[in-house]
């Protein structure tokens, strides 16, 4: 399938755009005009994009629709001056609600149930309800076009952030299960960040991993290790010794299994990846190593 967005009809390619680009983390803003009536909505075009400075960027985009500018863009070209609060499970009901495209007199934080709390370094207020919010001065607005769907990024600069003590761990860091986050899909789909859905993929970091191109081909090939397998494989920086390998918890495994096997290569190599594959999946990424050399 393939989707030219000069010939596709605005509203089409942006449902399959925001749909493969996902899940995207959502900037619950809260801006205020310059007579002092604030104003909340979400946006899931936003990401982080700097620490020293901290920067965020959100876009409110012009509305397919209809071509008009949010509220809150209007607010920022006012005021310079916006909150951006994290959404949580806890709050993803109510945040939906503020989306809705109220008249600009009103407030969301009434309509939508949530508590103002006063910033400390500007004027918009914060969510009391977010688990994080992060007072920001607006350094730029770059206007990317005229037409319905246009971006308009919004460069924030945090100059002070707050954190609810009550997702932190014991030794303040921000534990993911605690805070419970909440990311768009497409159409009327979220994403939970918590649970089983938290994985962990180890960093290379400074250490360079051995790489594809140095995986036997034996291993490249099986029919049992999948793309994540290998590059588990690949990312090691030095093979297991010698030595290592006849230490190896399994080698009372991989011996019943070359004696239940002695006749078929190929049901003994199946048989080994099935455990290589098995230890990989619990992290112990030196041990299956071990099991496929052990194999040769």
């Amino acid at each position: 399938m393939k989707i030219d967005p000069k010939e596709a009809k605005t509203s089409l390619f942006h449902s399959y755009m925001v749909a493969a680009i996902a899940p995207r983390p959502i900037a619950f803003a809260s801006t205020m005009d310059k007579n002092g009536n604030p104003n909340l909505a979400p946006f899931s075009f936003f990401n982080a994009f700097g620490s020293k400075p901290p920067l965020v960027v959100f876009s409110p985009t012009r509305s397919v629709r209809n071509n008009t500018n949010k509220h809150t863009l209007e607010n920022i070209y006012e005021t310079k001056e916006v909150v951006i609060n994290m959404v949580n499970y806890a709050m993803v009901q109510q945040t939906s609600l503020a989306s809705s495209e109220y008249p600009k007199e009103v407030n969301e934080f009434v309509k939508a149930g949530f508590t103002p709390i006063a910033s400390e370094l500007i004027k918009p207020f914060r969510v009391k309800e977010s688990p994080v919010q992060m007072e920001c001065k607006v350094v730029q607005v770059i206007e990317t076009g005229a037409e319905g769907g246009s971006a308009n990024l919004v460069l924030c600069e945090i100059v002070l952030m707050h954190i609810h003590d009550d997702v932190l761990t014991e030794d303040n860091k921000i534990d993911p299960q605690k805070i419970d986050l909440v990311a768009r899909m497409g159409g009327d789909l979220y994403c939970r960040a918590s649970g089983d859905a938290i994985f962990k993929v180890p960093k290379p970091n400074k250490k360079l991993g051995i790489g594809f191109d140095q995986l036997p081909q034996r291993i490249k090939n099986s029919r049992i290790l999948s793309g994540n397998d290998l590059g588990m494989l690949a990312n090691v920086e030095v093979l297991p010794s010698i030595e290592e390998i006849q230490l190896s918890d399994q080698l009372s495994v991989l011996n019943e299994l070359k004696k239940r096997f002695v006749n078929d290569s190929g049901k003994l190599e199946e048989s080994v990846h099935l455990l290589a594959k098995s230890l990989l999946e619990k992290g112990d990424v030196m041990e299956a190593w071990k099991v496929l050399r052990l194999s040769e």
